[in-house]
């Protein structure tokens, strides 16, 4: 058996994505353990600062990195089996990767007074954060593209320990920081963290490689093309990124000026918590899945197989856990949020409903992106779809009111997800196998079941009802996990 073959396994791919899975998991929970310290050792205005300055650093970091990260990880998967091929991409992708980090570590330095002055006001915070903080942006930066080249090189283990390894080390050495310094040790405690990332990340790279390979002497004439081609890859999907940002926005000033201030601050804790919960899932799939689609991208009998078989896992692996969403919606709220919230009950549950066929709709999103169909794929996620989610929510906002983004996003879904196979089954001859089709009918009958138990007015008999259908989702789902891993 041949490795991609091995590795494209329905064995291989359920253990990549729940290796992955519990990584996010405990990268929650170390998130959760330093926003209590910080709480406790800073209290609300602390925990405000470093909100602020986590956000404003985010910023710079995703342009300062050129979206060079997904790029470098379809390149590394693509070519790893050719070693003179590899060690040249692994060289002007370590290239790129210290660049961009000096790019956004600079522009931390450069823009530290209008940052800061945007950030907090004229006369609130201190440029001077900002400079220091440039150290943290290079950091990030350089760890995130180490990262990159673990998953491209499919390094499932040395990636799942150096992250957790790494966070772990950061919240040891910079939690003490919070009660020495208070305020004060916020901007040194996010330098340590991603510092103690970073290294972690780089020690691995190199014990991956076997040692410092893959640093050839960058030549314009001989690499410029390969430089170009991530550099094309990289704008592509942060434009994307970009656009889906903006048509958030977008979406919000809607709601404030035909709703109130209220209507957004429901609408954003109704989204904060469905994507904090669907988010985790989502990043799992993306580290082990992309990867594997890359390496056989020229072959589209194979990522139809690919795609086919993570559609698969996808639909076992979700339909418990948004079936879980929707029960639990009034608890994650009071958990995650507060009382005040709960009205966004409704909303929550349509979005979990919608959010399923979102997930089942992610093997197709990236088919384009790994075959470097840069423009189709730019059109599609940039394009087409966020304009498709820009009209339907405000439609559906004006005709049913809260509750109707939700609807929203179930007919978003719904429409995006038939959209990515007529695209994918025109250009790349794509097709949903038998047994996908009817993962994904049982996903949806699930689902649906429970998001309408959810709205009978007896409390008993709903709650009754979403429990047997949460049952029954999580029976089938071990049943069927079990014999696919036999395959």
């Amino acid at each position: 058996m041949s490795k991609n073959k091995d590795e494209n396994s329905y064995r291989s791919i359920l253990k990549g994505t729940s290796v992955f899975g519990g990584v996010q998991v405990f990268q929650i929970l170390i998130n959760m353990v330093r926003g209590k310290f910080v709480a406790l050792f800073l209290g609300p205005d602390g925990m405000g600062v470093s909100a602020l300055l986590t956000s404003a650093t985010g910023t710079v970091q995703q342009f300062g990195s050129l979206g060079l990260n997904l790029a470098i990880v379809k390149e590394v998967a693509a070519n790893r089996d050719r070693p003179e091929t590899t060690a040249t991409v692994l060289g002007v992708a370590k290239k790129l990767i210290y660049a961009t980090a000096l790019l956004g570590a600079s522009v931390c330095i450069i823009l530290s007074v209008p940052l800061n002055a945007f950030t907090f006001g004229s006369s609130e915070g201190n440029p001077v954060w900002f400079v220091f903080l440039s150290l943290m942006v290079f950091f990030s930066i350089a760890g995130s593209g180490q990262m990159a080249i673990l998953q491209g090189m499919h390094a499932v283990k040395r990636l799942s320990v150096s992250s957790l390894v790494g966070a772990t080390a950061g919240l040891v050495f910079g939690v003490p920081l919070y009660w020495l310094y208070g305020t004060d040790g916020i901007v040194p405690a996010m330098i340590i963290l991603a510092f103690t990332t970073f290294v972690f990340y780089l020690i691995s790279v190199r014990r991956e490689l076997g040692g410092d390979k893959g640093n050839p002497r960058l030549v314009w004439s001989e690499h410029g093309a390969l430089v170009k081609k991530l550099i094309s890859l990289g704008m592509v999907l942060m434009a994307a990124t970009l656009i889906g940002t903006i048509t958030h926005y977008g979406i919000a000033t809607f709601l404030r000026a035909f709703g109130s201030v209220e209507t957004v601050g429901l609408y954003q804790a109704a989204n904060s918590v469905t994507n904090q919960y669907v988010g985790m899932i989502i990043s799992a799939m993306s580290l082990d899945y992309f990867p594997r689609l890359s390496a056989v991208a020229a072959d589209n009998r194979k990522v139809a197989e690919i795609a086919n078989r993570q559609t698969e896992i996808v639909a076992f692996l979700t339909t418990p856990l948004i079936v879980l969403l929707i029960l639990s919606a009034p608890a994650v709220i009071r958990i995650l949020q507060s009382d005040a919230f709960l009205s966004v009950t409704p909303l929550m549950r349509w979005m979990g409903f919608g959010v399923l066929f979102r997930l089942i709709m992610f093997p197709l999103g990236y088919i384009s992106y790994a075959k470097d169909n840069k423009r189709l794929y730019f059109w599609m996620e940039g394009i087409a779809f966020n304009l498709l989610t820009l009209v339907i929510s405000l439609v559906f906002f004006t005709a049913f009111g809260l509750v109707g983004l939700g609807i929203g996003i179930l007919v978003d879904s719904c429409i995006s997800l038939c959209g990515y196979y007529v695209v994918n089954r025109h250009y790349y001859g794509f097709r949903y196998s038998r047994q996908s089709l009817k993962v994904m009918a049982y996903a949806a009958v699930c689902g649906g079941a429970a998001l309408g138990s959810s709205m009978i007015s007896s409390a008993w008999l709903s709650y009754t009802l979403m429990s047997l259908v949460l049952a029954i989702s999580v029976a089938v789902a071990a049943v069927r996990l079990r014999t696919l891993l036999r395959k």
